[in-house]
């Protein structure tokens, strides 16, 4: 199974500018760039794949990016340099930047890179016009369904979204597979782990070991103090979030908590999306609302399994599962929330996107009334205002265009 993100990346190897990908651990970057290098392979493309956990490797380039070259074969052709964690390089910025400005007709490289090479700010700076960005986020439904082997089911789509009289008759089983999906989350290992508590202890390592490796990278000096702060934000999901409340409840400097905000974006573990407002003394609010990019991991850090039917948390965790829906067309940039001083809101709002629109999530389309909207309906005509509920799940969950 070959990732969404896997044509777009083809489609940037013939690209002057070097190919980042991002993401957090264990999403599948590593992996994404072994199936380009078999492409580059069976292509007749030139390529190297360097992992630089190879500390032989790591050693050799770190005492000259040049070195380099001693990798390449011998041909006249562009050369594609694969290159797998580039953050452990010591100046890996300096790095790319210099092979870049001398050897580009030579060799394009693709990389990938964890947190702390995102956390240097010299990244942004020094590689400007140099590279394009690529991220990686977890699974999407239709690739969950891929790796736990039910092609059968992606194709079930398709046919309820090109047909609207067609009536699913596996609209059961899809709607297990979405729960499974919100519930567990999706890492790759995560998916194609048949057992459910096998699920949730592969979880458990993925928060506990990686999410350490992102904490001793970013230089992040109390463990504790940071755990915590993942953990609450994990239970306010889609809450505004104010540092200030934070700080007192960890009993944590301000600071301290913009840069633990800091170093979670930077890990890709949360996105902070900002209020959309024209009209400034109305809509008041400055303050930023959280999501997290995985509920797996959002639920592994409350220790929530439970079935959605049973858990307190459905309506968060439905309103997070959009956010991610969002993510896979939009960047998060483009993603707003409306909120005025007296509490009138709408979840998501995309004012700058090919189509914009404005949505409310709702677990139950039974709660759904426009009378609590009128406002940022009348406010913002040019703005298509629409519900996205969960229940009742059936064939027209799939036709909704923020879905798929």
């Amino acid at each position: 199974m070959t990732r969404n993100l896997f044509t777009k990346l083809l489609q940037h190897i013939d690209k002057k500018e070097f190919t980042i990908i991002t993401g957090a651990r264990q999403v599948g970057k590593s992996t994404l760039m072994k199936q380009l290098n078999e492409h580059c392979k069976q292509t007749g493309m030139p390529s190297v794949f360097l992992n630089l956990e190879n500390k032989t490797i790591l050693n050799d380039l770190d005492a000259s990016p040049l070195n380099i070259l001693s990798y390449l074969p011998d041909t006249e052709q562009r050369i594609i340099v694969f290159i797998d964690e580039v953050q452990y390089l010591k100046e890996p910025t300096n790095f790319l930047k210099l092979l870049y400005d001398e050897y580009t007709p030579k060799l394009k490289i693709i990389a990938t890179g964890s947190s702390a090479f995102y956390l240097d700010k010299s990244f942004t700076d020094s590689l400007a016009g140099r590279k394009r960005i690529f991220w990686l986020s977890p699974c999407s439904f239709s690739e969950h369904l891929a790796l736990r082997g039910k092609d059968y089911l992606v194709q079930e789509i398709s046919e309820i979204q090109k047909n609207n009289r067609y009536k699913s008759l596996q609209i059961e089983i899809l709607r297990q597979e979405w729960e499974t999906f919100m519930i567990f989350g999706g890492y790759p290992a995560v998916i194609t782990e048949p057992d459910k508590e096998e699920r949730i202890l592969r979880l458990a390592e993925i928060r506990d070991s990686f999410l350490k490796r992102d904490i001793l990278e970013a230089g992040v000096q109390n463990e504790t103090a940071f755990y915590n702060l993942f953990h609450l934000l994990a239970s306010q999901t889609g809450n505004l979030l104010n540092t200030n409340e934070l700080s007192a409840t960890l009993r944590i400097k301000n600071e301290t908590v913009v840069n633990y905000l800091y170093v979670l974006q930077k890990c890709f573990h949360i996105t902070l999306i900002k209020p959309f407002f024209q009209n400034v003394r109305k809509e008041l609010t400055k303050m930023p609302k959280v999501f997290l990019h995985d509920n797996g991991m959002r639920n592994s850090l409350l220790n929530n399994f439970q079935p959605i039917v049973e858990r307190m948390d459905k309506g968060m965790l439905w309103e997070n599962t959009v956010f991610s829906l969002l993510c896979e067309k939009h960047h998060s940039d483009e993603i707003y929330f409306w909120r005025t001083a007296d509490d009138n809101e709408v979840d998501f709002v995309l004012p700058k996107t090919e189509t914009p629109q404005a949505i409310e999530c709702k677990y139950d389309a039974r709660t759904e009334s426009l009378t609590k909207y009128k406002k940022f309906i009348e406010n913002y005509p040019n703005i298509p205002f629409s519900f996205c509920s969960f229940q009742p799940f059936d064939n027209d969950f799939f036709r909704k265009g923020f879905c798929f």
